[in-house]
């Protein structure tokens, strides 16, 4: 599968995962608060930060009974209507072209998930890198074709969606002239239990759709991503913020800065160990093979003598005959004297 080009950012099999910062409403209103999670990504060494753009009346109604509240007991947001959630949560679209043109300048590429038309439309006169289709947009067909109809590469969470919802997104994007697409498993679930995110449909999905595949993450921790990049992914996405008592919308299923560095790391280091499939000493094994163990003359012995379980012993280094042989050579006789210390070979018999 050809690598899919962001930026200046290539994507694919074999090549360093692509670690998205989403900074979602964890900025809590404070334009300062938003500029630091740009500075914390930067340094923690991601490859792109990401916004969501919407308003509460481009996401839901002003309405805050039944359905428009959330009564879940298990939910973050217990309590709170959409309408007021989303409120909270947005990022204003004023502050947009700031936020990406700092993260530029720190040498992140800058994006973010439209939630609408309009939001198309305004991200457009921007001119991201690539659009963000979330989970629980993958299923509206009018946002799909709108941001395969700007030429750019697509990402989209997959979460809650069956394969033939997957199959119909994939369909819609390649209709409208998007080829450039990455699917991203997904447990739309916050936080979401290890437990639920069965890794396992990643190299499925990339199988099924002929596509690219990464993670979009709200598990605590970096363990589920490095185990996702193991498995082929090679995107992660994962929410993040400056400290997650601090009470933002997010915080909870978020990482904080050491943890989104230490994901950089470990992602890296999970694609650069998947290799290829290798048996006998790697070029940088080749010096460790003298410390094998090996059979060793273990006590002087002189022409004529014996071998026993004694005098010839399996040690390291492994410069002697392999130990496979040691059975073969009790009872023989030596030919000559070997000092103890004498590695053993054919020509001592």
């Amino acid at each position: 599968m050809k690598p899919i080009t962001i930026g200046d950012i290539q994507i694919g099999p074999g090549l360093t995962p692509f670690i998205i910062a989403e900074m979602s409403g964890n900025h809590g209103q404070s334009k300062e608060k938003a500029y630091r999670l740009i500075d914390a990504a930067a340094e923690a060494g991601a490859h792109a930060i990401k916004l969501q753009t919407y308003t509460p009346d481009t996401i839901t109604l002003d309405c805050h009974d039944r359905e428009f509240f959330i009564e879940d007991p298990n939910s973050l947001w217990k309590g709170n209507s959409l309408y007021n959630l989303y409120k909270e949560a947005m990022t204003p679209w004023e502050w947009h072209k700031e936020l990406f043109d700092y993260a530029n300048e720190k040498g992140l590429l800058a994006f973010s998930t439209p939630f609408d038309l309009t939001a198309v439309e305004f991200l457009e006169t921007l001119n991201p890198p690539c659009y963000k289709v979330a989970s629980f947009e993958n299923t509206d067909h009018a946002i799909l074709a709108a941001v395969a109809k700007t030429g750019k590469p697509v990402i989209v969470s997959i979460g809650m969606a069956s394969q033939s919802e997957i199959s119909e997104s994939v369909e819609v994007l390649r209709e409208n002239g998007c080829n450039d697409i990455i699917l991203l498993k997904c447990t739309s679930n916050y936080p979401a239990n290890p437990l639920d995110a069965n890794l396992k449909t990643i190299p499925h999905l990339s199988e099924l759709f002929d596509c690219h595949v990464g993670l979009s993450d709200h598990t605590p921790g970096v363990g589920v991503a490095v185990a996702a990049v193991a498995l082929g992914a090679t995107v992660v996405e994962k929410h993040f913020v400056l400290d997650r008592s601090g009470g933002e919308v997010d915080a909870e299923f978020s990482l904080e800065p050491n943890e989104l560095k230490l994901l950089v790391e470990e992602t890296a280091r999970a694609a650069v160990a998947i290799g290829k499939v290798n048996y006998g000493a790697t070029e940088r094994e080749k010096a460790s093979l003298v410390h094998r163990r090996s059979l060793y003359i273990a006590q002087d012995v002189k022409a004529g003598d014996v071998l026993t379980a004694e005098n010839l012993r399996s040690v390291r280094p492994g410069l002697g005959l392999p130990p496979k042989y040691l059975p073969l050579l009790l009872g023989k006789q030596v030919k000559r004297d070997a000092p103890k210390g004498t590695p053993m070979s054919w020509e001592l018999l």
